[in-house]
């Protein structure tokens, strides 16, 4: 059935996709990716232990969907001010030793989606998955639906229910049907994973 996952013989998943669809996932995928920002260079002279032991930042991130997807670690809005001042240490200190890797993944995922997507023939195809590659899908769907959560300023489920009957001329809409969308791939992707 087309737009919706469902599992193969063996493990993995399928799901057949119009040109449309392929487009506009390849496209949220590789925006996510500019999001995210590049890996570390890659420079064959360096210590390999270097970047195993490399900082990141110690600061969240300033654009909302960033925040989104690499949230402080700690935050308790009944704190007390003393207590949200540890909170932010924490999360710095957490922040720097964690969020590389975060974003590492983050990428490898969006990666997978945007080859998988390039690999298919012209005119729409079934994508088939590996067990593998349908968790990195999964964890690049759960990304993009952040991120698009995040500029819709959705921050609760019952948020989505005023999307549902926005009018046609919203500027939002578009990305409110990619939204709804993508929660709908991923739901079926998570079914295909529990069988």
């Amino acid at each position: 059935m087309p737009g919706i996952f469902e599992p193969l013989p063996g493990g993995g998943a399928a799901v057949a996709l119009d040109d449309v669809e392929i487009s506009i996932i390849r496209s949220l995928a590789v925006q996510l990716l500019e999001l995210i920002g590049p890996g570390p260079a890659e420079d064959a002279s360096a210590d390999p232990l270097a970047e195993l032991f490399a900082e990141g930042p110690s600061e969240p991130p300033s654009d909302p969907v960033l925040l989104r997807l690499f949230p402080d670690a700690y935050t308790d809005p009944e704190a007390t001010e003393r207590q949200k001042a540890e909170q932010r240490e924490h999360s710095a200190e957490f922040r720097r030793f964690t969020e590389n890797d975060l974003r590492a993944g983050k990428r490898e995922n969006a990666l997978a989606v945007v080859r998988s997507l390039d690999a298919l023939d012209a005119d729409g195809a079934v994508l088939k998955l590996s067990t593998d590659d349908s968790r990195k899908w999964l964890g690049a769907l759960n990304d993009l639906r952040l991120a698009i959560g995040s500029r819709l300023d959705i921050t609760a489920e019952d948020d989505t229910d005023v999307l549902y009957h926005l009018p046609d001329d919203d500027p939002r809409k578009p990305m409110v049907m990619a939204y709804l969308w993508l929660g709908g791939l991923q739901e079926t992707l998570v079914g295909t994973l529990m069988r």
